[in-house]
């Protein structure tokens, strides 16, 4: 589809590169509900401003920041945490392709993290005043954009759970089993991936040490739960990490 949008305009660029193809984007069916039809598709094509790549290491938006946009993540992974009353970071959650950033602002109007890329990423801005109007004339999509902060309540909720209740040992099989479903879903690997975010980030998001991270990542190698090399990793024992999640093995 040819959208004419002289605003983007681009010595060199054509609009086509530009635009942000919903209904040939791999993550779609993620971010987007089953079933949508080519003419709502095409809507929502339209009011997708641009896809935006941020550098590894690049902030996406700051605390504090205006809310003016959704991001739906189309190519690599980021972080988003906060700064402590000690000045501190604390890392409240990671994203992956196929996840929307943003959504902690609606309520405010204000950012409430911060978003920075784990890796060269890709996303795609949706100016919410625009969203906003949309939602109201397609009630599926209105659906699935609910569902998706009810899962953003969800996790949220996890992480609690996780950071109040659980060992550290039950905490760690936790992360790994929670990245392995992400992926899978995704359609890569649901045993074998790379970890994006440093050991340091890990354990901060789990409340743990950096030195007990390593020590939990040589524990579950021992016990043969886990093969680790450098970021690499692969899942040897899915069934018996679901279990230490849940409270029925102690590993050890």
């Amino acid at each position: 589809m040819t959208i004419e949008l002289p605003s983007l305009t681009i010595p060199g660029v054509t609009v086509e590169v530009l635009r942000a193809k919903c209904a040939t984007c791999s993550m779609h069916q993620l971010c987007l509900p089953m079933g949508l039809g080519a003419a709502d598709m095409d809507r929502l094509d339209q009011i997708i401003g641009r896809r935006r790549k941020v550098p590894r290491g690049g902030t996406l938006f700051r605390i504090g920041a205006p809310f003016t946009s959704l991001y739906a993540i189309r190519l690599g992974h980021f972080k988003t945490y906060q700064i402590n009353a000690d000045g501190a970071e604390q890392v409240t959650g990671f994203q992956m392709a196929g996840e929307l950033l943003g959504m902690d602002a609606i309520s405010t109007d204000r950012h409430h993290c911060n978003a920075m890329a784990l890796e060269d990423s890709e996303v795609c801005e949706i100016p919410f005043s625009s969203l906003q109007q949309l939602l109201a004339d397609m009630p599926a999509l209105l659906r699935h954009f609910h569902r998706m902060m009810s899962q953003e309540i969800t996790r949220e909720q996890s992480v609690m759970l996780l950071l109040g209740n659980m060992q550290a040992t039950q905490r760690f099989a936790a992360f790994i089993v929670n990245l392995s479903s992400r992926y899978e879903a995704r359609g890569y690997s649901a045993t074998q991936f790379q970890l994006r975010m440093s050991r340091e980030e890990i354990g901060n998001y789990l409340g743990l040490t950096i030195e007990s991270i390593s020590r939990l990542l040589s524990k579950f190698k021992k016990e043969g739960l886990l093969r680790v090399s450098n970021r690499e990793i692969e899942l040897l024992d899915p069934a018996r990490l679901k279990a230490i999640t849940a409270g029925m093995d102690r590993c050890g």
